[in-house]
């Protein structure tokens, strides 16, 4: 692979990327080039590497319900809750 140095090209930016790179420019009073180089590197280096993912820290809690329900079956505690409530309510006399 041939390196170039130096390389020149015309680039399109969309409105809103090429206002945030001017603000960085003069943010940090550097050049444009220098706006625009340092910020794709970084972006490219988080490519290569990675975004790290924030840790995520899952905490226990009591939820009250008493020995014996399954949690993973609540759905079907719901729907047999509902089922006898509709089946109550159709047994009384109208």
């Amino acid at each position: 692979m041939k390196h170039l140095i130096g390389v020149r090209t015309t680039l399109t930016l969309d409105d809103d990327l090429a206002d945030i790179l001017l603000r960085e420019t003069k943010k940090k009073g550097v050049s444009f080039k220098e706006t625009l180089n340092a910020t794709l590197r970084r972006g490219l280096e988080q490519e290569q590497i990675g975004v790290p993912r924030k840790q995520v820290v899952t905490r226990p809690h009591h939820f009250g319900f008493k020995a014996g329900v399954d949690l993973n079956k609540l759905n079907q505690l719901a729907d047999q809750l509902e089922a006898e409530a509709v089946a109550d309510k159709l047994s009384r006399p109208r």
